[in-house]
């Protein structure tokens, strides 16, 4: 029998606690797992999946593994943290983030984390640490040429390390809060898809990292 994860997913006063086999996936495995001595789920996809930048170009998929919750606006809170897997591409870095309002047709917006860029030497790589993207029109090819720096920015975080992450959604605007700051790390007041979006709320990762998440709880507005 599958272990119960915590996982709260709060609707006003209404509380619900899940297993992993309540999870819907894309293209990724999770199962129950020790972190650095911390129970927690383990989030990875199949190294056949990577991308290969000599074929194509490098972008922002929907590989990840969402709780099928009618999330529109509100807060979403969790403890992410990667690492490359053996096989990572050289490109890798870490990619680990949130997928939220997952509707039928596979659209969602997406705020991620590449932590191996906060401690590059280039600072070009540094200033790109966190992403935000809406799948699937709006990835970060495409917001990094019409926008540069608009939809990225730089954040003090290490890869295998636990990173603490409050989301707050409100309509168009996201804040990002990082390891239990009062002040955001990223914002975001025009995303792309519909301020009326709704749908899941999920784990996100990219080529080569093996992920981990704990303390997954999502507090719905509306």
């Amino acid at each position: 029998m599958l272990a119960l994860f915590a996982v709260l997913v709060t609707s006003y006063s209404a509380m619900a606690q899940y297993t992993i086999d309540q999870f819907e996936i894309s293209g990724v495995s999770i199962r129950n797992s020790n972190y650095n001595g911390d129970a927690a789920v383990e989030i990875t996809m199949p190294s056949s999946s990577y991308q290969d930048p000599l074929r194509e170009k490098l972008t922002d998929r929907n590989f990840m593994a969402w709780l099928p919750l009618d999330f529109g606006d509100g807060t979403i809170e969790v403890e992410l943290a990667s690492d490359l897997a053996p096989d990572a591409p050289e490109y890798a870095r870490g990619f680990i983030g949130l997928a939220f309002r997952i509707d039928a047709q596979g659209r969602f917006e997406n705020i991620y984390l590449r932590p191996l860029n906060s401690t590059s030497s280039d600072q070009i790589r540094r200033n790109h640490t966190i992403q935000y993207a809406a799948y699937p029109d709006f990835r970060f090819d495409t917001l990094r040429a019409q926008f540069p720096e608009k939809y990225e920015t730089y954040a003090d975080i290490e890869i295998g390390r636990w990173i603490h992450l409050r989301l707050v959604v409100n309509g168009v605007s996201a804040k990002l809060y990082l390891n239990h700051s009062n002040r955001p790390a990223f914002v975001v007041n025009d995303m792309k898809l519909p301020a009326d979006q709704r749908g899941g709320v999920g784990i996100w990762i990219e080529s080569g990292t093996v992920g981990h998440f704990r303390n997954f709880r999502v507090i719905s507005n509306k």
